[in-house]
């Protein structure tokens, strides 16, 4: 599974480049424990122009993703995007080249993977790398988002539960390895 960071797996603090202000996710720690002791890869997919506008330095970024894994165990993949906007590259979210880039470090197919997030932009990544999406809404998703998202979960353990329930379901294999080992589906 692919997870958003900011607003996903911790609170949303803009442009945060302080590791004291990171804040699990109600949930997060179970959910992605829950993963872990599944045998489900885990992996960061999250854009972070911070970077590119001075607010954050890359050392203040990795701080930050240390302390992220401090608190919610390691991950398996970190994909991070540190353009902004107008910089045309092919990995900031909506595009799909963080998923596709997060697939390729698990050894597995962007269709073989699940995007967890809170806004559009989480939920086009994945509908355009071929992966499926859940969003978690947040007070920052909007209506529209909510409306045109592929799936709605309450929360990270509601999204994981839904992953979990997919894998134990009797269903053909996908052609990850891993998947293949769990009878994770294609959806």
């Amino acid at each position: 599974m692919l997870f958003d960071r900011d607003g996903t797996l911790i609170r949303d603090v803009p442009y945060n480049g302080d590791p004291k202000l990171v804040e699990p996710m109600p949930g997060a720690i179970e959910a992605l424990g829950r993963l872990r002791q599944a045998d489900v890869p885990v992996a960061v997919v999250t854009n972070q122009s911070g970077v590119a506008k001075g607010l954050i330095s890359p050392d203040d970024m990795d701080q930050v993703n240390a302390r992220v894994e401090e608190l919610l165990g390691p991950f398996d993949a970190w994909a991070i995007c540190v353009h902004d906007d107008g910089d045309g590259c092919t990995c900031r979210k909506p595009a799909p080249g963080l998923v596709i880039r997060a697939a390729a470090v698990l050894d597995v197919s962007p269709r073989d993977c699940v995007v967890v997030g809170d806004i559009g932009r989480d939920m086009e990544a994945a509908r355009a790398a071929g992966a499926r999406g859940i969003l978690i809404p947040t007070q920052e998703t909007l209506p529209d988002e909510i409306e045109h998202a592929p799936e709605v979960a309450h929360d990270l353990c509601d999204a994981v539960d839904r992953v979990l329930n997919d894998v134990a379901a009797p269903v053909p294999a996908a052609s990850a390895p891993w998947a293949r080992a769990m009878g994770w589906s294609r959806w």
